[in-house]
């Protein structure tokens, strides 16, 4: 299996969830966990998603998820998990 941890931070709206979860499922990305707060106003969300099935590359679904983001208002970044995981011990 093929995990990736999917960020998004920004202003809440309607349809943030929707959307993104529209993209990965169109994507055949599979979530396996979610989170998701919103504090004063701000959303933020956390999804571990199993990138294995989808047949495109990494780095153009993280361009096309950043570009959504941008769409949509918000910051969305995806990371394997792997490199997430390096990230968080420095």
């Amino acid at each position: 299996m093929q995990k990736s941890i999917l960020t998004v931070v920004g202003k809440d709206r309607v349809g943030i969830i929707a959307r993104i979860c529209s993209y990965l499922a169109d994507n055949d990305v599979n979530i396996l966990d979610i989170t998701q707060t919103i504090v004063d106003g701000f959303f933020n969300m956390m999804m571990i998603c199993d990138t294995t099935k989808t047949t495109k590359e990494f780095h153009l679904l993280s361009d096309e998820l950043d570009a959504l983001g941008k769409e949509l208002g918000v910051m969305i970044k995806l990371q394997r998990e792997d490199i997430f995981e390096k990230m968080q011990r420095i």
